[in-house]
């Protein structure tokens, strides 16, 4: 297994002024991305429920979600973000990247545009 980082542009809508960087940790089995909550929050996202996590140890978290804009390359879309807390690593779930036409060779740290069907979820 090979972990794949990207670093994208984070901000709270297509048009808005303020971004933010953010290195990603991607996971292609994940459904939700995480941004650390300061970061969301400075960018001016607003959470607009709180859903709980299972973890992989057994453990259940809670945690806000709102939605947040994400950005490679000058391409990008929305998607569902989780706040996240501290000990929180930003995350990078799969049905984003892949529905905004994007693939991960999960081999070389890189990301790039792709087709893709919907087979591929």
């Amino acid at each position: 297994m090979t972990l794949t980082s990207q670093k994208l542009i984070v901000k709270e809508s297509r048009r808005a002024r303020r971004k933010a960087a953010v290195n990603f940790l991607i996971d292609s089995g994940a459904v939700y991305s995480l941004v650390p909550g300061p970061t969301l929050k400075k960018l001016g996202v607003r959470p607009h429920r709180k859903v709980t996590f299972a973890l992989t140890d057994g453990r259940t978290i809670a945690r806000q979600v709102g939605d947040a804009y994400f950005e490679l390359q000058g391409e990008g879309g929305a998607a569902p973000v989780i706040f996240g807390e501290k000990g929180d690593e930003p995350l990078l779930g799969r049905p984003p990247w892949r529905a905004w036409g994007w693939c991960s060779t999960l081999s070389n740290d890189a990301s790039f545009p792709c087709a893709c069907c919907w087979s591929d979820f």
